[in-house]
Order: structure tokens, then sequence, then C-alpha cells
């Protein structure tokens, strides 16, 4: 495939910081299913809320080992300790990445174990870039950020994503789908104007049309080396399909067909229009595995997504859901928060985050975060990490003295699971 310039700098900037700090994962991991003997694979994902109000001010706060956010997300991590994970919500910085690796994620955490990751991905995010023309998206009559921005943010990265892991990365054969137009989309469920049914489709311009990218920050697939086998790590986050016009649903219809895109890049016959930013076309080849990971601000049962969203994924023969993720702490605490809770369809144990329960806005906890691995992966384990208020961990994810100053780690919860990869390791 031919090569990205700009995405070689940045995978490159990455690779070479990191790659002088460990030696290769398989023989450096600690803990949970390493060694050429092993065939076992965790793979998590994580929105951790790592993003910052300004440009910088990430590196500026990691830049240290005491802020008591990243203490919190890094114990976590360390308690849980997956071979791969997407950290959702990290805003684009490569020196960040370093920073939080060494302050962070490779000193111990309050007892916990540190955890080294010799691999990295991270790349730009449509959030916060303008396009290069003059574009109203947000119809408020001004060409500016964030409401302008391709995905919305204040700053270019903003809410970014990070691929962090203990195996190798192919960084070769990485694709990025940054650029890919949404109008490309068979049957793309563009937002109409109601004010003139007979023009579906119309809510956005044929100018505005012609430069609005798909991913609100971007689609990632990232190619993992375990061992001879090769696990294609497929990460996104769609925004979130709220914050719009209720009637037109804009931000509904997107958070729809961004998870779409995954549901079409692993059928086979289905990814035909698709095309990375390198201009290569086509979904993945049938029979690679996969794992689909991400915040995808989308329950299969409650919430504000357009109805089937997250389905898409759930339902796709080639994705195995038939082991859900859950925790107790979830379950108990829907029961406490109650709220809008309490008229959810959804099993609360399966809940990923834990947003605003009051009635009418909030929306409650729900199952937004998933890690789906592809059917020739055979599930061994799952979990969410939610500890129960009565569990010493519960520290990470809540506080019982709102006065103490301390912040939460995230709203959302790291969601993990460990399958079986082919093939020799």
């Amino acid at each position: 495939m031919q090569s990205n310039p700009r995405r070689a700098l940045v995978i490159g900037i990455a690779i070479a910081m990191l790659a002088t700090l460990a030696a290769p994962a398989t023989a450096t991991g600690k803990g949970h299913g390493h060694g050429d003997h092993r065939r076992t694979l965790r793979v998590a994902t994580f929105n951790a809320s790592l993003n910052r109000n300004a440009e910088s001010e990430l590196r500026g706060d990691l830049s240290t080992p005491d802020d008591a956010q990243a203490q919190r997300i890094a114990e976590i991590i360390q308690r849980v300790r997956p071979d791969v994970l997407l950290i959702n919500e990290f805003d684009y910085d490569p020196v960040a990445v370093d920073l939080f690796r060494d302050n962070y994620l490779e000193v111990a955490q309050d007892g916990a174990e540190p955890i080294t990751y010799p691999y990295a991905f991270i790349d730009e995010s449509n959030t916060g870039v303008l396009p290069d023309i003059e574009v109203d998206f947000d119809e408020n009559g001004v060409f500016a950020l964030p409401g302008d921005a391709f995905g919305f943010g204040f700053f270019p990265g903003q809410f970014g994503m990070l691929v962090l892991s203990r195996y190798p990365i192919a960084t070769d054969e990485v694709r990025t789908f940054q650029t890919f137009l949404w109008r490309d989309m068979p049957g793309a469920l563009l937002p109409d104007d109601p004010d003139t049914p007979e023009e579906p489709g119309d809510y956005y311009t044929d100018a505005e049309l012609d430069v609005f990218r798909l991913s609100s920050k971007s689609h990632w697939d990232v190619p993992i080396e375990v061992g001879r086998s090769t696990v294609h790590m497929l990460a996104a986050h769609p925004t979130p399909p709220v914050f719009d016009d209720p009637v037109i649903d804009q931000n509904g219809l997107r958070n729809h067909d961004e998870i779409r895109f995954w549901a079409d890049y692993v059928h086979p016959g289905r990814g035909g229009y698709i095309y990375d930013d390198d201009g290569e076309t086509g979904g993945l080849e049938p029979g690679e595995p996969f794992v689909i990971v991400g915040d995808y601000n989308a329950d299969p049962f409650d919430g504000d997504s357009v109805d089937g969203a997250a389905n898409q994924l759930l339902d796709s023969p080639r994705v195995n859901d038939r082991i859900v993720p859950s925790s107790a702490g979830a379950a108990t605490d829907s029961i406490e928060d109650g709220g809008v809770n309490v008229d959810h369809e959804g099993d609360p144990a399966n809940d990923t985050a834990d947003f605003s329960d009051a009635p009418p806005f909030g929306a409650g906890n729900l199952r937004v975060d998933y890690v789906l691995p592809s059917r020739q992966l055979t599930i061994r384990d799952s979990g969410v990490f939610w500890p129960t208020e009565d569990d010493p961990l519960f520290r990470l994810v809540g506080d019982d003295d709102p006065d103490a100053g301390v912040p939460l780690s995230s709203d959302h919860r790291l969601v993990w699971i460990d399958v079986k990869v082919p093939g020799r390791n």
C-alpha cells in the first residue's frame, strides 16, 4: 500500500520514542496472557476523558506525575492490564503519549503494577479542523470553531484517539479514513430540511456536502501482530446523537452512519465504496480477524441514537456478541441513581457509561463502549471495570466526598475482552 507521508511522520515519532524504552511486548509483558506459549489477547477500550480545553494543556498536565485524574486512569489500566487498548478522548499530541507512559503507566499507582506499552499509534482527528472553504455547518452565521469544524472541537485534535499495544503494530499497513466524505456512502442518512420535503437529504448544501467528512474524529484499521497472526483493531468514536435539532437529528444520523461504516467494512461485498486516506479502496479482506473498539455513543435499547444504530454491529454476521461484558457495579449504580434509568429496557449490568440521570434530558447509564471481536475469535472472558461501592477500587470511578476536590477518572468505564487468537503464537 502506498505510504502516507503525514501518517508515516506521526507513527515515526511515536515509535521512535517508544522503541528504545522496552523490548518486544511478547518478551516483556507482565501479568495476563503473554509469552509465545499463550494465544489469549486482552483487548480493551476506554473513553478516558483525557481531553483538555486548550491545545498543549494535556501535555502540561502529564509532564509531571501529579495529575490526579491521570493517576486514576493509569491505575485502572494497570488493574485490568490490557494487551491492546484504545483510549478515546486523548488529545492529539505524540509528546503527550510518551508523558502518559513515562509518568503514569510505567509508574506504580497506589500499589498497582506498572505496565509498559512499547507500541503506539496516534494520528490526527477531524475535531477542531475547519474546511478549506467557508461553510456554516452549525447555521449560526459565523465560520468558526467549534461548530464548523469537521468534528466538534476547539482546537485540532481535541477529543482524539490513541492505541497502545504490548504487541507490534504493523504501521505500514495501518489504514485511516479521516477524509472519507459522508455523501460517498451509498444510501447515506443525510439529514433533511423539513421545509423542503420535495428535496430529501438537503439540510446541508451541495457545497457543504462536497467537504463534509463522515468521521467526527476518524476511523482507523490498526493491524496488531500477535505472534504469527494479525488482528485488525478497528477504532472509532462516532459523534454523540444529541446536541442537535431534535427534528432534523443531524448528529443522530451521522452517528448511525459512522457506525455503519465498520459494518460495511467487515462485511464481504459491502465495502467496495470505501476509500482510505491513501486512496486505496475496499473493505477488510474476507477472513481477516478483527476487533471493533471504541465509544460508539449508541445503546442497543436506550438513549437518543437512531433506532438500530448499534445493532448494525451487534447483529452483523461477522461480529461475535454472544458474551456481553458486564459488571456488578453497573447493575447496582443504575438502581441507586434512579431517574431515567427506571425506564430503561437494557440490562443495566451491561452499561458502560454513567451519564446524568435527571429527566427529561438526562440519558442515564448506557451501554455505549464496545469491544466486538470477529466470529473466528473465541471470547474467553470479558468485563467492565465498574466496582461496587463496597469495593476498595470504587475510589477509581466514584468519590463519596464530592467536596474533596479530586476529579473522577471518567464518566465512561474501561471495557475488556479476552479472545483466543487463531494460529501459532
